[in-house]
């Protein structure tokens, strides 16, 4: 396992409270699998990214907690970083997911994110010491986290959110998204995966969207055979709308 930003294939920034970040980080999993690379899991924040604005007036009143969650475990990873390299950083980001995303509806869930009592279980899942905990409230983590999130939106431009892709870095292809409501299966992943790469590595392309799509297709918010109301998932992708725990 490559130590050094510079041999890794793919980087993968990364906010935890960000639903589209972790049905994208499965996929990405799924590709780096099958194509044998190597996946550096680094951060960005949305409450770093959104510092300069008033969550009172300018967010659903959800967000600023989300958000803060988020920054909370961002610490304790950049934390495990710093003592014990990259090698964790993948089970960290898989632990956290299957942590919250993973969990039931009604589950009570967003209410424990990033306590102490909830960081200790995703360390404890990724195998890591559980002493990283410590790291929720230290503030000499957030320069760090906000300088990781800088260098992602150099890459990609400020308009965009999470997740945000480099391939082949640090001078290849970056990308924000792509945003996905559902993993797909391991042949249309990499289908995904090539037909993504080839339109952001041409100098020309700006912009695909579209509006219209399902929700995202979580546990938490009631799986693939329920779809949430609208109000709870839309936006998530740019502003990181954590979903309510209904």
């Amino acid at each position: 396992m490559p130590d050094a930003t510079t041999d890794y294939d793919i980087e993968f920034f990364w906010d935890p409270v960000c639903p589209f970040a972790w049905i994208t980080a499965q996929w990405v999993r799924q590709v780096a699998d099958q194509r044998d690379y190597e996946v550096d899991w680094r951060f960005i924040s949305l409450r770093l990214l959104n510092k300069h604005k008033d969550y009172a007036t300018q967010f659903p009143p959800e967000y600023e907690h989300g958000h803060t969650a988020g920054l909370r475990f961002l610490r304790v990873a950049a934390a495990v970083r710093d003592e014990l390299g990259r090698q964790p950083m993948g089970a960290l980001v898989e632990a956290f997911g299957r942590s919250y995303w993973d969990m039931p509806k009604g589950s009570g869930m967003r209410a424990r994110l990033s306590t102490t009592e909830h960081a200790t279980e995703v360390l404890e899942a990724a195998g890591v010491p559980v002493r990283f905990a410590a790291a929720l409230d230290d503030t000499s983590w957030d320069q760090l986290l906000d300088d990781e999130t800088e260098l992602a939106l150099a890459r990609t431009g400020r308009d965009v959110g999470t997740p945000i892709i480099t391939f082949q870095p640090p001078d290849g292809v970056s990308f924000f998204g792509p945003v996905i409501s559902r993993v797909p299966d391991d042949a249309d992943a990499l289908r995904l995966w090539d037909a993504v790469v080839t339109l952001a590595d041409f100098p020309g392309f700006a912009e695909m969207k579209r509006s219209l799509r399902e929700a995202p297709q979580l546990n938490i918010l009631g799986g693939v055979s329920q779809t949430p109301k609208q109000e709870d998932w839309t936006g998530g992708h740019r502003r990181g709308h954590l979903t309510e725990d209904r």
